[in-house]
């Protein structure tokens, strides 16, 4: 995990932001107390949606064409797992 003053980070704002992105932590220190963490933001890739789809896989009736629409979408959210859409 990085340190950086204040003063350091807003100079280097930019630098901050690109570890960010490589999955760095950086720690914020303003007269040598934290007062602040940069950290990576979360991967969305969907996983959510597909868990709720499976707790409720079973229990509601429903009909053929609406099974059929659920089941496009469990393929469409099981093919963007493996992507990141911030990448595209």
């Amino acid at each position: 995990m990085k340190e950086l003053s204040a003063t350091e980070a807003a100079r280097s704002f930019s630098a901050v932001l690109d570890g960010a992105e490589q999955g760095e932590t950086v720690v914020i220190t303003r007269g040598g107390r934290q007062v602040a963490m940069i950290v990576p933001a979360p991967r969305a890739n969907g996983a959510a949606v597909k868990e709720i789809m499976r707790r409720w896989q079973g229990r509601l009736g429903i009909d053929d064409e609406f099974a059929a629409n659920v089941d496009a979408a469990r393929g469409a959210v099981s093919a963007d797992l493996d992507s990141d859409p911030w990448q595209e």
